[in-house]
């Protein structure tokens, strides 16, 4: 199987006092972050800016950013909802190097000028083309020579068979909206590397994932 996209779930622990939980909770968060953040120890620099792009739920944030105490963490994701999920994780969490969320579309201009690493888990396949199009053409602007940029999730890959869990996933989330589906490394390598991004490694994840790393030229 995959991190397939499951229904929000609600914040687990107590609202404040006459206030409604805003936290957004991802099942599949707490199944990857672990193998995730082994991958990063080695993709991100010792110290500066990581820029997270779809954020999601804010659970990866606070995962990294207390990971990686050294670095800086921006979560960002252009819907208000899981904008809102983020600050309430964060405001919990209450950590130093966690910046507040910022809205991000990867498809349009954003109002970010420079990372020195980019994340972006399991949005490619959950989004249209454009969106993936967007991110490259972001990181390729806001990116030092050899930052990384780090994408997780599932794809298909030329000569290699796809999981029939991943050909159902992909069959589900065509059927939710046609824009979407699992796209081929291939595709995604070639238009990285029109925007300045030369392909690093691919490290084959649980549940049939898989991470792709890039630097910039």
């Amino acid at each position: 199987m995959t991190d397939r996209p499951e229904p929000w779930q609600p914040g687990s622990g107590p609202a404040v006092a006459g206030q409604k939980d805003l936290r957004r909770h991802a099942p599949a968060t707490q199944r990857n972050r672990d193998a995730i953040a082994d991958i990063l120890r080695d993709a991100l620099p010792s110290s500066g800016l990581v820029l997270e792009v779809a954020s999601g739920s804010g659970e990866h944030a606070v995962h990294f950013a207390a990971a990686f105490p050294a670095l800086d963490w921006q979560p960002t994701d252009p819907d208000p909802a899981a904008l809102a999920s983020i600050a309430a994780w964060r405001a919990e969490a209450s950590l130093p190097n966690l910046r507040a969320p910022m809205q991000l579309d990867a498809a349009t201009d954003w109002p970010v000028a420079q990372a020195d690493a980019i994340l972006c888990i399991n949005m490619v396949h959950i989004s249209p083309w454009d969106a993936t199009l967007g991110l490259l053409r972001g990181a390729g602007a806001v990116l030092p020579s050899g930052g990384p940029l780090y994408l997780y999730g599932p794809y298909t890959r030329a000569g290699v068979e796809t999981a029939p869990s991943n050909l159902s996933f992909d069959a589900s989330l065509k059927a939710r909206d046609p824009r979407w589906g699992l796209r081929a490394v291939e595709d995604v390598m070639a238009a990285a590397n029109m925007q300045g991004l030369r392909f690093d490694r691919l490290i084959e994840m649980p549940a049939n994932n898989l991470s792709l790393l890039f630097l910039k030229t």
